[in-house]
């Protein structure tokens, strides 16, 4: 497991005059994100964190003292090092864990690369990119879904794809 930084969420904007930003928030939720003060390799350090009560959070960071400084934040995503993100019970994944491996199919054949982990609301959806052409374009893409039936296996360097899957 490499130690990447993982991103739990993003800052959409400034919140009143005092330096309080907008946030959306990716993963768990806002329990999971005041488990964590410092983001960004230390760049921001979070003081407040309350719910916003329409799905995100309104936060403060030491760094921000006033609207102006909040607004220059707007777009910053906020990373922690995987390493500090809690253990996973088996048959977990974290999103970030799966980008980048490669995809087999249960018959050994190379497939190509997991570039993105999508939740439209059913659950988990792996998009694989197949290798690149000879004329140098990008591979075309298909999606798995994140059941056992699609993807019987996974570990930190490949995930196992059953072929009546694979498009």
């Amino acid at each position: 497991m490499s130690d990447r930084p993982v991103t739990l969420a993003a800052i959409t904007g400034a919140h009143g005059v005092t330096g309080d930003v907008r946030l959306k928030l990716f993963g768990e939720g806002l329990a999971a994100l005041k488990r964590y003060k410092s983001f960004n390799g230390g760049a921001l350090t979070l003081t407040k964190l309350r719910d916003d009560n329409k799905g995100g959070a309104i936060a403060r960071f030491e760094q921000a003292g006033d609207r102006t400084a909040a607004e220059k934040l707007r777009g910053t995503a906020l990373t922690v090092p995987r390493s500090a993100l809690p253990p996973l019970e088996e048959g977990e994944y974290y999103h970030a864990d799966l980008i980048g491996l490669a995809a087999v199919s249960d018959a050994g054949e190379a497939l190509g690369t997991v570039v993105a982990v999508e939740n439209y609301g059913a659950g988990d959806i792996v998009e694989i990119e197949r290798p690149a052409g000879e004329d140098g374009k990008p591979g075309k893409r298909f999606m798995v879904p994140m059941i056992a039936a699609a993807v019987p296996e996974w570990d930190d360097e490949r995930l196992v794809v059953t072929t009546e899957f694979v498009t």
